[in-house]
């Protein structure tokens, strides 16, 4: 979940860039962020480059609940 927590932050993280934060591989990143798309969480908006992350409003309420 640090994931989501990371996106909510700054929702034009890169996968590198969370990568780099949450001290896994990009490939793990990027299987937990197909996961997260898979099941509605999240999902991103425009392109690669100039792109952003959009968390579902309901799950994103839970973590600034925290």
């Amino acid at each position: 979940m640090e994931i989501i927590r990371e996106i909510i932050n700054d929702p034009q993280i890169s996968i590198v860039e969370l990568s780099q934060k949450i001290g896994l591989g990009t490939t793990a990143i990027e299987n937990n962020i197909a996961k997260f798309k898979e099941k509605g969480f999240l999902k991103r908006v425009g392109p690669a480059k100039g792109g952003h992350w959009e968390v579902d409003p309901e799950l994103a309420d839970t973590f600034n609940k925290t």
